[in-house]
């Protein structure tokens, strides 16, 4: 059974999430640094403190909870939501490689209006257009291609938007969700009677409502093989899986380019000379994933990713930072906040 891991459709998923989770990092990292760079405090990202990481779990729970109860009464709500936010993430990801591309080809894009104190071109107006064209298709259709690709600009667009100030923080963070995933998927029963993420009801809100908060992929993609034989399933990701540890992922990027106050291209990564947390940190995620997957084929019920992706992640950080004496300065963090130098110039 172990062998189907090597099939396209299993394959496809665990590529997609490394490079979703190393893509938004890099994002997050250069927004970052584009934010403080021009002193953009609308824009700049949110810093979670610690008794917002506490709240996080929470939140999750009770919206869990409401989704299955209420879920009549908020489904258009949360899908009118969950559309424009959709249609921002969208042009967010897309921008700087529709502006890399203005630039390589020497495109005129002349200014059409200013709105909320940021100039408008007419390439970023034809942009806007196509991503609500692409959030329209996907409200229309509900094809899982569209649907991994606005999932993967809402995770790009919320671990660039909301960022963890240090290691501690994001230990704590990531071992509350950790408990979190834990408890909902093998332990919801003794609270309520049935498992809640495998409640009937659960299942039909995900038939009837197919909202881009995972990445999906079909068993039988290019022909591959299923070991349960019912070609019509699909392994599914949540966003949750992917944008959690990319926020470390993020936060050791950013430690690794600390002194540098421009922004970061691929060949830097790959000249970087020092820590290069971010080489223990992806590969630590991968084993995760691939772990997490051979546990789900092995006991034939879904697992919570978590499980396997939080102590793969933080235990190399932790140890390669133990080693090299980074850990005290991990742990505290060095991270400029633009929130706290507005607050500054306003004193």
């Amino acid at each position: 059974m172990l062998l189907y891991l090597l099939e396209p459709a299993p394959m496809t998923l665990i590529v997609t999430a490394v490079a979703v989770k190393f893509g938004s990092a890099f994002r997050a990292l250069n927004h970052g640094k584009e934010m403080e760079r021009n002193g953009d405090l609308l824009e700049a990202p949110i810093t979670l403190d610690m008794s917002q990481t506490l709240m996080i779990p929470v939140m999750s729970s009770c919206s869990l909870l409401l989704m299955f109860y209420l879920f009549s009464s908020v489904s258009q709500l949360l899908t009118a939501f969950t559309a424009i936010a959709s249609v921002s993430s969208l042009f967010f990801w897309l921008s700087p490689h529709v502006a890399y591309l203005k630039s390589q080809f020497g495109f005129a894009d002349p200014f059409l209006s200013q709105c909320c104190s940021k100039s408008f071109t007419r390439i970023q107006g034809l942009l806007l257009l196509a991503c609500i064209f692409i959030v329209a298709t996907w409200l229309v259709s509900g094809h899982w291609i569209l649907n991994n690709f606005l999932g993967i600009s809402l995770c790009v667009a919320f671990v660039s938007h909301v960022r963890l100030p240090n290691i501690k923080i994001c230990a704590m963070f990531l071992v509350c969700l950790f408990v979190y995933d834990i408890f909902w998927v093998f332990f919801s029963e003794r609270f309520f009677g049935a498992n809640v993420m495998s409640l009937p009801g659960l299942q039909f809100i995900t038939k009837m409502l197919e909202l881009p908060v995972k990445i999906v992929f079909p068993r039988n993609l290019w022909g591959g093989a299923s070991p349960a034989g019912n070609t019509a399933d699909f392994m599914i990701l949540g966003l949750g899986d992917m944008a959690i540890p990319a926020m470390l992922l993020a936060l050791v990027l950013c430690f690794d380019h600390r002194n540098s106050s421009d922004t970061v291209n691929l060949l830097d990564l790959h000249s970087l000379k020092g820590n290069n947390y971010i080489w223990y940190a992806l590969p630590g995620y991968a084993i995760g994933l691939v772990t997490a997957l051979t546990a789900g084929i092995l006991t034939h019920s879904p697992q919570p990713a978590l499980l396997y992706q939080v102590p793969s992640t933080l235990g190399p950080i932790f140890y390669i930072s133990w080693l090299r004496k980074d850990l005290a300065e991990l742990w505290e963090g060095t991270m400029p906040n633009l929130n706290d130098k507005s607050r500054q110039i306003e004193l």
